[in-house]
């Protein structure tokens, strides 16, 4: 352990915290999902002649793989967060918020995808709240944005990674995109939501998980704003309605990305 700790001290370079839509935090982000884009468009490819399944096989390990990188990322984070900066551990940064949900979902792709019902509500799951939380996150990035060069570049490739598995499900057959698929998507959100609920409510408004702790404000911006004026439980539910309406326009993009990219192959 003394070893691990003191590599992480080696790597605790820090930095003065780069400003939202600062030259760094554009020119990494446009890097970033310009290479998602490429990539995701070179690994969309169809099934093998005479393997049905062999989308679902291919796609499933590119999750399984971007699962790996993701929970080796977060691993590294936590690390750092106890044994560098804090000393002790902060509640705040435990790994269960929309943009974590992907890591757990992608490590259990090659189990769920043996059942094609569940697998492809995941991979719908994945597909719109993912990209959202992509998206969301690097267009106000306030909350990735560190001292130290190692945690905002965690924050940014984290990100960038989840617009990444997005755009591989957006071009792959294997999401549902129907009205039906979208509205699949909701039951899991909902135990995601409750499960963060317990776990603000456990640590006493430690953590704030999912952004809807009850015991203070929304924390995203504009939303904080609505809370002091109409309330925390009102701040959460407008909170949450408007992430089933962003699910849903992810959700009405990909199809439209889906059906665009298709047209060549005549499809």
């Amino acid at each position: 352990m003394n070893r691990i700790i003191t590599w992480l001290r080696m790597t605790a370079w820090t930095m003065e915290p780069p400003a939202p839509y600062s030259f760094f935090h554009i020119a990494v982000t446009a890097a970033g999902v310009a290479a998602a884009v490429l990539l995701a468009l070179r690994l969309e490819r169809p099934a093998a002649a005479g393997r049905p399944d062999a989308g679902v096989f291919r796609v499933s390990r590119i999750l399984f793989a971007c699962g790996i990188l993701l929970a080796a990322g977060e691993l590294y984070k936590q690390l750092f967060l106890y044994y560098v900066v804090f000393g002790t551990y902060n509640w705040w940064y435990f790994p269960f918020q929309l943009c974590s949900i992907p890591m757990y979902l992608c490590l259990l792709a090659p189990v769920l995808r043996r059942n094609d019902r569940i697998f492809r509500a995941v991979c719908t799951f994945l597909q719109d709240f993912g990209l959202l939380g992509g998206v969301m996150a690097l267009a106000e990035p306030s909350g990735l944005l560190h001292p130290y060069w190692t945690l905002t570049m965690h924050g940014l490739i984290w990100h960038i990674l989840l617009v990444f598995i997005g755009l591989v499900l957006t071009f792959s057959q294997i999401p549902d995109r129907t009205v039906r698929g979208y509205l699949a998507t909701l039951p899991m959100l909902a135990v995601f939501c409750a499960v963060a609920t317990v776990i603000n409510v456990a640590t006493g408004g430690a953590a704030d998980m999912f952004y809807i702790s009850p015991f203070y404000p929304v924390t995203q911006v504009v939303f904080y704003e609505l809370s002091l004026r109409l309330g925390t439980g009102a701040g959460i539910c407008i909170y949450l309605a408007c992430l089933c309406t962003g699910g849903w326009l992810c959700h009405l993009l990909a199809r439209r990305l889906h059906m665009r990219i298709q047209k060549p192959a005549g499809n």
